[in-house]
C-alpha cells in the first residue's frame, strides 16, 4: 500500500509486529510524541517515554497501556536543556538495557521568545539539537549493540530526528548560534534548529552506517499541537508571509491531524523500504528530493542541509558545546 500526505500512524503500521523492539521517544507526553509512542506500542514495541514533565508522561503512558493492552511502556525524566539530565537518562537506560532498536528524537520547541539555558545556549537550538545530539551519542553504543544482542527485530537500528520544513527559514549560524551579537528572530532561530536536525542526521549517518545504525530526518507536516504554545495570531500571520501563502484557507488546508503528522516518524522507524538506508529527509511517508522552489509551502529540502562539510562543522561545534568527543569503533 502506498502512503502519503493523509496516511495515519495505524495505516503505516498496519500488519506489523514490533514485539521485541525497544524504542525511546522523546517528548512523548503529548502531541506527536504521544501518538508516535502509542502507535508503536500498539504493535508490541517496548516503549520508553522520555519526558520533562513526569506527571504528564505518566498520564500519557496510562492512556497508552489502556488503549493498546501493552504494559511494556515506561516513563523516564529527561530535560534536553540540561546536559546532566541527559547524561542521567542515558546512564539509567544503559544500566537497564543491553540494546536499543529505535531512538525517535521528537521533543522540541518552536518560535519561543528569547530564552537561554544555564549554559548560555539559545533555547530552541539547545532543546531541538544540542540535547538530542548528546542523548543520541550517549545511547549510540546500545544502538550499535542491538544486532549482537539477540534483538527480535530483523531491520537495522534507526535514529529518527524530527526536523521541519521550517529548516528553510534559516541556516545554522556557527559564528553566532546563540544570538549573542545579532538580533533575535524567533522564526530564524527555529529554522536554525531544524537545519541542525538534518545536518546532525547527515553527520550521524556518516559515523554509524557501517555499524548497522541509520539516521533519518523527518518533516511531519504542519500540525496544531503543544509545539505551537507560544504562537499568537500575529505569529501565524508572519509564518504565512514567510511561507508565501496569502490565502488563510489554503494555509489551513495544509495542516494534518496528529495521527497523520506522526505517520512519517512511524514510517521512518519501521519501513522495510528504508532498510540499510540513511542520511535521508522524509516527508509524507516518502523520501523527499531537493526542493524545486523556495518557500515553506513547497515540498522537498534545502540542499544546504545535506552538505557533508557543513554537517562536520556542526558536529565539531556540538562536541565543543557538550564538552565531549564521540568516536565509534
Amino acid at each position: 500500500m502506498a502512503h502519503g500526505f493523509s496516511s495515519t500512524t495505524d495505516e503505516v503500521l498496519d500488519g506489523m509486529d514490533l514485539t521485541g523492539r525497544r524504542v525511546i521517544v522523546t517528548g512523548a507526553s503529548g502531541g506527536l510524541g504521544e501518538e508516535t509512542a502509542r502507535a508503536l506500542a500498539s504493535k508490541g514495541a517496548a516503549v520508553t517515554l522520555a519526558c520533562r514533565d513526569l506527571a504528564a508522561g505518566e498520564d500519557a503512558a496510562g492512556r497508552m497501556r489502556l488503549s493498546t493492552g501493552n504494559d511494556h511502556i515506561d516513563v523516564r525524566p529527561l530535560d534536553l536543556t540540561d546536559p546532566e539530565s541527559v547524561r542521567a537518562f542515558a546512564a539509567s537506560y544503559r544500566g537497564d538495557h543491553r540494546h536499543l532498536d529505535v531512538l525517535i528524537n521528537n521533543a522540541g520547541v518552536m518560535a519561543c521568545p528569547l530564552e537561554r539555558t544555564d549554559a548560555g545556549w539559545e533555547l530552541q537550538l539547545a532543546t531541538n539539537h544540542i540535547g538530542h545530539f548528546l542523548l543520541t551519542n550517549l545511547l549510540a553504543p546500545l544502538l550499535i549493540a542491538r544486532t549482537s544482542a539477540g534483538s527480535a527485530a530483523p531491520t537495522s537500528a534507526r535514529v529518527v530526528n524530527l526536523s521541519s520544513a521550517g529548516h528553510k527559514l534559516s541556516d545554522v549560524d556557527l559564528d553566532d548560534p546563540f544570538y549573542e551579537r545579532r538580533a533575535y528572530d524567533k522564526w530564524d532561530a527555529y529554522g536554525q534548529s531544524k537545519s541542525a536536525n538534518v545536518l546532525f542526521t547527515v553527520g550521524l549517518e556518516a559515523r554509524l552506517a557501517s555499524h548497522g545504525v541509520h539516521a533519518l530526518a523527518v518533516h511531519p507536516g504542519g500540525i496544531r499541537t503543544g509545539l505551537g504554545r507560544y504562537l499568537q495570531e500575529s505569529d501565524m500571520a508572519e509564518l504565512m508571509r514567510r511561507a508565501g501563502v496569502e490565502d488563510p484557507e489554503a494555509f489551513q488546508a495544509g495542516f494534518k491531524t496528529v495521527p497523520q503528522g506522526a505517520a512519517t516518524s512511524c514510517w521512518a522507524a519501521t519501513a522495510p523500504d528504508l532498510e540499510g538506508r540513511g542520511g535521508l529527509y522524509l516527508e509524507d511517508c516518502g523520501i523527499a528530493e531537493p526542493a524545486a522552489q523556495a518557500g515553506l509551502a513547497n515540498g522537498g529540502y534545502a540542499p544546504r542541509v545535506m552538505d557533508p562539510e557543513c554537517a562536520e562543522r556542526l558536529w565539531a561545534r556540538s562536541e565543543d558545546w557538550v564538552g565531549e568527543r564521540f568516536g565509534f569503533t
